[in-house]
């Protein structure tokens, strides 16, 4: 059985090394998939380097339509490509330790797909401010209403899928945005697909500063909405 574990990035050019250096010492035999959008700062270049020394490390560089919902998206379809049985999506930044691949491997024998949950038992988050974890915790309420999903941390980009779940609607997708968690959220819950979240520890990111600000997380709430409403 195949794992690929697909890592959209842009700027991550301080975390991508050790990022994928994690992802191959976790003990779950994965391929790495990074789906970079020609970031300024080069991290697709740190990728190249490290795909010529390992044969389990690959790059799929992107240049038009750049954004974070348009790489997810390709970057699901190449690890469809590539012969994935199992997919996993995480960020580049050490917030996702790779550490729980192994027991998303377990878990999803059982389901379709696996979230890692910062909200269930075992499960922690260590990197907000109380402002950010107040704001977490009101959008995780908000989306499991409007979207009418029993998950306790929907806004988890941390996740494992079966081949033949991620293929229902990995086509279909079309958030150009990091709004693309929700929208795959809402396509899980519409196809009736099996989900198991597993505990993790949420870490603050190695270097850098997030991308997603108050302003932007308004936004996604509205766009939730309106998904539930339209359903596009």
């Amino acid at each position: 059985m195949k794992t690929v574990v697909m890592i959209p990035t842009y700027n991550e050019a301080p975390n991508i090394k050790l990022m994928i250096e994690d992802v191959l010492n976790c003990g779950a035999d994965a391929d790495v998939l990074v789906v970079d959008d020609m970031s300024p700062d080069k991290t697709y270049r740190i990728v190249e380097e490290l795909s010529k020394i390992n044969n389990k490390v690959h790059l799929l560089l992107r240049k038009e339509k750049k954004g974070r919902g348009y790489a997810g998206k390709d970057g699901f379809l190449k690890a469809l490509d590539m012969g994935a049985d199992y997919i996993v999506e995480m960020d580049g930044d050490g917030s996702h330790h790779p550490k729980y691949i192994s027991g998303f491997l377990k878990a999803i024998q059982d389901c379709d797909v696996v979230i890692g949950s910062r909200y269930v038992n075992g499960g922690k988050d260590e990197e907000r401010s109380l402002i950010r974890q107040l704001a977490s915790s009101f959008s995780r309420h908000y989306l499991s209403f409007v979207l009418g999903v029993k998950i306790q941390d929907p806004t988890s980009g941390y996740r494992m899928f079966k081949r033949t779940a991620l293929a229902k609607f990995a086509s279909k997708l079309t958030a150009s945005d990091p709004f693309i968690v929700t929208e795959v959220l809402y396509k899980i819950k519409k196809n009736n697909l099996k989900v198991i979240e597993y505990p993790i520890v949420f870490l603050a990111r190695f270097s850098g500063q997030s991308k997603l600000r108050p302003g932007i997380l308004i936004t996604y709430l509205f766009k939730a909405l309106k998904l539930k409403l339209t359903g596009k």
